[in-house]
């Protein structure tokens, strides 16, 4: 047991300079959210400090992970599906199925920043359904410019050039409905009669 307690206490000082760097945050920055001296942080990021409950709390509350996600902790055989965001491009996915083919569900966040992202439309094969939850989401698809705001939706074919991230400095979050060979979301507006 203690050998895994040290395995699992080892790693942290690398996925702490990970998840701050993946936050672009410095060290001053993030002692400032957690009241961690910059010192304590930079030891414990080098694994010249061993790392305590008092210190992982807030580093687990300011990066928005589990204390079980920052120190790596082995599974507990619990039969539950926990679903781990991945960081891809500056947003946060969250995969919302587990299911090989048809359409996939994420939810995305797009953290706040104080410069706009320039669209670099792309194109791929599939479908997708976008629905905003909060914030405002810029959408540009094909010669189209459009922002979306929460409870707004859009649907499109990915052959098209198109391109999507925040309209303003603030974040947003919005679902994702994605099918890779095109199947399409089915939309009843009202029962069938």
């Amino acid at each position: 047991m203690d050998e895994d307690l040290d395995r699992a206490l080892d790693g942290v000082g690398r996925r702490l300079r990970a998840l701050r760097q993946q936050r672009q945050a410095t060290l001053a920055e993030l002692s400032e959210s957690t009241g961690i001296s910059v010192s304590t942080l930079s030891r414990l990021e080098s694994g010249s400090r061993k790392p305590t409950l008092e210190l992982l709390l807030p580093l687990a509350r300011a990066h928005g992970v589990t204390l079980d996600e920052l120190v790596d902790a082995p599974p507990t055989g619990d039969p539950r599906v926990h679903l781990r965001p991945i960081t891809h491009h500056g947003m946060t996915v969250l995969p919302l199925t587990r299911r090989a083919g048809g359409i996939q569900a994420y939810k995305m966040v797009i953290p706040a920043a104080s410069r706009r992202d320039e669209p670099e439309p792309q194109t791929h094969e599939g479908y997708e359904w976008l629905f905003v939850l909060n914030g405002r989401l810029r959408l540009v698809l094909g010669e189209h410019d459009l922002v979306l705001t929460p409870g707004e939706a859009a649907e499109f074919d990915t052959r098209l050039p198109h391109w999507f991230g925040r309209a303003d400095a603030e974040p947003v979050e919005f679902l994702s409905l994605f099918g890779k060979q095109g199947e399409r979301a089915h939309v009843r507006a009202r029962p069938k009669a």
